[in-house]
């Protein structure tokens, strides 16, 4: 069997995980095995905290109709089903009207 020589190759692959966890603090950024294991851990929360975010803002959308629509003297739940019948606008929508325009906001709540 040939021998054969990797450095070149292995080089590459390690410098290409290298810049990207260049800010990392610690061993993180500088001893491979602890870098390589960064990487991944890194890779994973960004799988994960795209899905959260999503989560969140959805949250935040509700809670800040329902701080509005509690102003009004109704509760978010009837509201919702209300609207949802007669128009065709998301939570993220209210939401935004609730902040920029709460005038045509309270025209929708009546």
């Amino acid at each position: 069997m040939t021998r054969v020589k990797r450095s070149q190759n292995a080089r590459q692959r390690r410098k290409k995980k290298f810049t990207i966890v260049q800010g990392f603090r610690g061993a993180s950024s500088i001893l491979y095995k602890t870098a390589n294991q960064q990487f991944c851990k890194a890779l994973n929360n960004a799988f994960i905290d795209r899905r959260l975010r999503k989560r969140e803002y959805r949250n935040l959308w509700i809670c800040r109709m329902n701080a509005k629509v509690r102003q009004l003297g109704l509760n978010y739940h009837s509201f919702l089903y209300k609207n949802t019948f007669s128009q065709k606008l998301n939570r993220k929508i209210f939401s935004q009207l609730t902040i920029q325009d709460p005038c045509l906001f309270c025209s929708y709540a009546q």
